[in-house]
């Protein structure tokens, strides 16, 4: 749990490409240790992250790319 609080103090989150140019849909993703990642709203940072495992993050990939 330590190792998450200090990945998510650290966090270097990148904005989609498909966010919208206004200022809508904004959607950013984190990289952390052990292969989990972060998805954020960044117009709502007081809101939590998702944090998800290599496993759950690979099929949220394989279900994007699907579509």
């Amino acid at each position: 749990m330590d190792d998450l609080i200090e990945d998510l103090a650290n966090a270097r989150w990148r904005k989609s490409s498909f966010s919208g140019h206004d200022g809508s849909n904004c959607v950013e993703v984190a990289r952390f240790s052990g292969g989990r990642h972060g998805v954020r709203d960044s117009k709502d940072l007081g809101r939590e992250a998702l944090v998800v495992g290599p496993t759950e993050w690979a099929v949220f990939l394989n279900q994007v790319k699907a579509q």
